[in-house]
């Protein structure tokens, strides 16, 4: 388990699926995913990759709660994903629509920046973000991630915006 001054993170637990689901499958949370919202089998078969790279790697996506109230406001963290041809380790991050614009995404963000070059020893963390989502662009930003490049991830869309950090 991890804490920042207004977040908890810990590995999800299987209780924790449902608000997993809830969170993925609200229009609003996924205004920028080109797949759009999750329906219950792709929740489920996600989740169960977030616990199978926990069960791998000892690190993952963590359940991320509000210290104010102990709900689940959101689901986040390293993992690895394919970037085109390449494997590289990927922030990503989706929070409920009510915690939205109260900073929590940019202090998880710079918590998993430096879990990951203090903690697990990574030289570079990279996260993707579609071009029109200015939110998340500016948290990548806010947290010291550069702009290096474009992945043409998404058939018939802008590419996706490739940010990095190094240690």
């Amino acid at each position: 388990m991890k804490t920042t001054e207004n977040l908890i993170l810990r590995r999800p637990e299987n209780d924790d699926f449902e608000r997993f689901f809830e969170i993925n499958s609200d229009p609003q949370t996924n205004l920028y995913n080109p797949s759009g919202p999750m329906n219950a089998a792709k929740a489920e078969s996600t989740f169960r990759r977030i616990q199978e790279q926990w069960d791998q790697y000892d690190f993952g996506s963590w359940a991320i709660i509000a210290k104010e109230n102990k709900s689940i406001i959101g689901f986040g963290g390293l993992s690895y994903k394919m970037y085109g041809e390449e494997e590289k380790l990927n922030l990503g991050y989706r929070f409920a629509v009510e915690a939205w614009g109260k900073g929590y995404a940019t202090e998880f963000t710079k918590k998993a920046i430096d879990f990951g070059f203090t903690d697990i020893g990574k030289e570079e963390i990279f996260g993707i973000v579609r071009p029109d989502n200015i939110a998340s662009v500016k948290v990548l930003e806010k947290a010291g991630m550069m702009r290096m490049g474009a992945l043409n991830d998404v058939p018939g869309q802008p590419e996706s915006l490739v940010y990095r950090i190094q240690k």
